[in-house]
């Protein structure tokens, strides 16, 4: 079963207070070892909230393509990157099969609670790796399948076992599963 997407109408849930504490996406950002100069996607980027965190670290020289299907949420990332006075993102109208990132330009994809939400999987996939460069990495974190305490809707769940399955039929290598954050991996 494919969860919904989540609306532009819970975009507050996005920025709650409680997230850090919940999810701990400081850990996750520190943990993707973004360099100055690197070019990234934040696919189903939202409102922005760990777009944001990256375009701090790829600084001036780098770029964020903040990537989501929903022209609300861009809107809503537009008006906060304004507000922020962000210059090196860039907001990217995405489709269900297709993020329109551009080819071989991207050192690093970044999926956040939203693979699971993919009607296609795959054909998203395929886009993501051809816009990868040599060495491009992508990194899933989703709400953990394996552990039923995670207090969150089974639907909105991923087991790593189901991910690297997925995966197995494109040229990605998995290189690891880290379990510092509390709820996801």
């Amino acid at each position: 079963e494919i969860a919904h997407v989540m609306g532009h109408q819970a975009a507050d849930w996005l920025e709650r207070p409680e997230r850090e504490k919940e999810e701990r996406p400081s850990l996750a950002i520190e943990a993707l070892k973004l360099q100055p100069g690197q070019a990234v996607a934040d696919i189903g980027a939202g409102t922005g909230y760990y777009t944001w965190r990256m375009a701090k670290l790829v600084g001036d020289k780098g770029v964020v393509y903040a990537v989501d299907i929903q022209p609300e949420m861009l809107e809503l990332l537009t008006n906060k990157m304004a507000e922020l006075n962000v210059r090196n993102v860039k907001p990217v109208l995405g489709t269900i099969k297709d993020p329109n990132l551009p080819r071989g330009g991207v050192d690093l994809v970044l999926m956040v609670d939203v693979y699971h939400e993919f009607d296609y999987p795959y054909e998203m996939a395929e886009a993501i790796c051809r816009a990868l460069k040599p060495g491009g990495r992508v990194v899933f974190v989703e709400f953990r399948g394996e552990d039923p305490d995670v207090p969150i809707k089974r639907v909105h769940k991923m087991t790593e076992a189901q991910v690297r399955k997925e995966m197995s039929v494109l040229p990605l290598e998995w290189v690891e599963t880290n379990e510092v954050l509390p709820r996801q991996h």
